[in-house]
């Protein structure tokens, strides 16, 4: 999924609502930020690893904690918070045509 296509989905969903306000739309912006974030810190943990080693200020070998472990559950959890500030946990059924013959 692209981030256009994340964006699309989130606004279909908010104008079936009847939430076209700019307030939501910059909360969706926010989400599809987030989402990208979550993406390269993702990748992160799978180049490094959950720890890695490096060469600390004094010229000596260290195996440090990966800081994106850490960061990918705070954005997960940002994420979460924006999908249910606008409402968005469950998906949003799709109108029922009028048209298809069925009441």
């Amino acid at each position: 999924m692209t981030q256009k296509e994340m964006r699309n989905s989130l606004v279909k969903q908010l104008e079936l609502r009847g939430m076209n306000a700019d307030f939501y739309m910059d909360m969706v912006n926010d989400y599809v930020y987030y989402w990208s974030l979550k993406k390269k810190l993702i990748a992160d943990i799978r180049k490094k690893g959950l720890r890695y080693e490096t060469i600390n200020g004094n010229g000596v070998h260290v195996e440090k904690a990966n800081e994106s472990v850490v960061n990918l559950q705070k954005t997960t959890a940002t994420m979460l918070k924006i999908l249910s500030d606008l409402k968005l946990k469950e998906p949003v059924p799709e109108q029922e045509n009028p048209s298809d013959g069925y009441l």
